[in-house]
């Protein structure tokens, strides 16, 4: 049981980590996206990092940096994979506790 604990731990501060560089990704983007010739983020990575349950930091940033807000597949892509995500976190939070 305590292999369990110390696993869904390091699970949440995964889920954590990858959440903030997500929305770090979206900060840098919506940099770039003001310079010119700049090398830009692709839409197919932030939709990568929302998969991979970066989903509400990319979320966040799309609304606090303004960016992507007015791209409809970002408007109801994110919040269906914070679903997603959370649904998978709650299957692995139960496959855990037995």
């Amino acid at each position: 049981m305590e292999t369990n604990n110390q696993l869904f731990i390091g699970i949440i501060i995964f889920f954590l980590a990858i959440n903030l560089l997500a929305f770090f990704v979206m900060m840098a983007d919506k940099v770039k996206s003001r310079k010119r010739n700049a090398e830009r983020i692709s839409e197919g990575m932030l939709f990568f990092m929302a998969t991979v349950f970066g989903s509400i930091g990319v979320y966040l940033g799309m609304f606090a940096f303004r960016h992507k807000t007015q791209k409809w597949y970002f408007l109801l892509g994110i919040p269906m994979l914070i679903i997603q995500n959370s649904a998978f976190l709650y299957l692995i939070y139960l496959l855990l506790r037995g």
